[in-house]
């Protein structure tokens, strides 16, 4: 007998009863424990009280992003809405209304108005030396999300007093940070959640009103005007929520930032190769391995939209999936010596596009994958780049353990710099 919304009785399943407590204990490393234990890229488990089946690997990562057999509505857990992503947003599509509201996004990350938004970025940077210079201590990854915020708010048309930017740094901050959290930290996700919803929709309100100036193209104008299939405009509510949906990912790169010093710092050669190279072709080789390598996205999730089978395995309409980022990128099937640091591997690579998923695979037009991926690339590159080229620092011992049961985990010191010199 078939039970609905399961794989064959035959085939791998956790014998738990619920698996979310081994989730929250293990985190990144779920899906891995699991697999090897199973032999097999496919397994049932439960999660909060849900029965889901868990996914891995580049062949299933193609499955997964076939828009005929899954989609995206009802997908993300309610928690996850009111933290990380928000209600009524993008991520929550599928079809024709997901693909006209992509566009939208797309049409932001042309190669011009990611440029704009790295030379603020990289303005920005320059700007805070003199002050880290007569500092004791600089918190690299705090200052990161600062100097993201101001810069996105900047290029999305936001206004931003000086004084605001700590606050909704932080509430950015800790959207990101309630993913996958529970207690405290999900509440703190929350609260932040509901301030940084409230303060958009006054903006998006003034912006309709007329009371704040917008431009094309900035986020603020794209979503205040922008008009789904039926042609309308979109709810005050959901137009914030979109317009985050531009900020937040770009605050969340401070993750990567830090992550990008640990790895220079463990991986000096490096150093030079980025100070000397005009191209940028070194600092591309460099922050896609470290894409790669740290981990921030553990998995993402998806709902059957029509019954399949599958490689054998029976896959019941409207049945929770999730597919496994951090393990995709630990496959020796897909990445030779996965376990290792090199950046050279990316060199003459070439990828079908469900390889390296941290920010989703398929296409970017048509698929779940992030529009801001390329502007995540070009931030990070910009970020090795000022570490090596624009200041003198030491690293100080200090606590840079990265604790994979943490989800989204970073260095526990938040990599701080000391003795910084800028370099003229």
């Amino acid at each position: 007998m078939k039970v609905p919304g399961t794989t064959h009785l035959d085939e791998p399943r956790d014998r738990a009863p619920d698996s979310t407590l081994m989730l929250v204990n293990d985190g990144y490393r779920f899906f891995l424990n699991r697999l090897n234990h199973h032999h097999q890229d496919v397994f049932e488990t439960r999660l909060f009280g849900e029965r889901a089946i868990c996914m891995h690997g580049p062949e299933a990562a193609r499955v997964f992003y076939d828009p005929e057999r899954f989609g995206r509505s009802h997908a993300v857990p309610s928690r996850v809405q009111k933290t990380l992503q928000g209600q009524g947003g993008v991520q929550g599509l599928d079809g024709d209304a997901h693909r006209h509201r992509k566009a939208a996004f797309m049409r932001l990350m042309t190669e011009d108005r990611v440029a704009d938004l790295v030379d603020l970025f990289e303005r920005g940077w320059r700007d805070v030396l003199p002050r880290w210079e007569l500092s004791d201590r600089v918190v690299l990854f705090e200052e990161a999300q600062e100097l993201l915020c101001r810069a996105a708010c900047t290029w999305a048309g936001i206004p931003l007093h000086d004084d605001e930017v700590p606050h909704r740094a932080q509430d950015m901050a800790a959207m990101v940070d309630a993913f996958g959290a529970v207690g405290p930290r999900h509440w703190r996700g929350r609260l932040a959640r509901l301030r940084s919803e409230t303060w958009m929709k006054r903006i998006v309100a003034a912006a309709r009103s007329g009371h704040v100036e917008t431009f094309e193209p900035s986020a603020l104008h794209t979503f205040a005007y922008h008009r789904d299939l039926d042609g309308e405009l979109l709810d005050t509510r959901v137009a914030a929520v979109e317009v985050l949906n531009v900020l937040r990912p770009i605050v969340a790169i401070s993750w990567y930032v830090a992550f990008i010093a640990v790895a220079l710092r463990d991986h000096p050669e490096w150093r030079d190769r980025i100070r000397s190279d005009a191209g940028g072709h070194e600092s591309e080789l460099f922050v896609q391995e470290v894409r790669r390598v740290y981990p921030l996205t553990p998995f993402v999730g998806a709902r059957v939209r029509r019954s399949f089978e599958w490689h054998g395995h029976r896959f019941d309409e409207g049945t929770l999936v999730l597919l496994d980022v951090y393990g995709a990128h630990r496959d020796g099937r897909v990445w030779e010596r996965p376990g290792e640091f090199d950046p050279e591997r990316f060199r003459g690579w070439s990828s079908d596009g469900f390889d390296l998923i941290p920010q989703g695979g398929g296409d970017h037009y048509r698929d779940h994958r992030c529009a801001g991926e390329w502007i995540t690339i070009a931030l990070m590159k910009s970020a090795a780049r000022l570490l090596c080229t624009t200041i003198k620092y030491q690293v100080p011992k200090q606590d840079l353990h990265i604790d994979l049961r943490r989800m989204p985990t970073a260095p526990r010191s938040g990599v701080v710099i000391d003795r910084v010199e800028r370099v003229a």
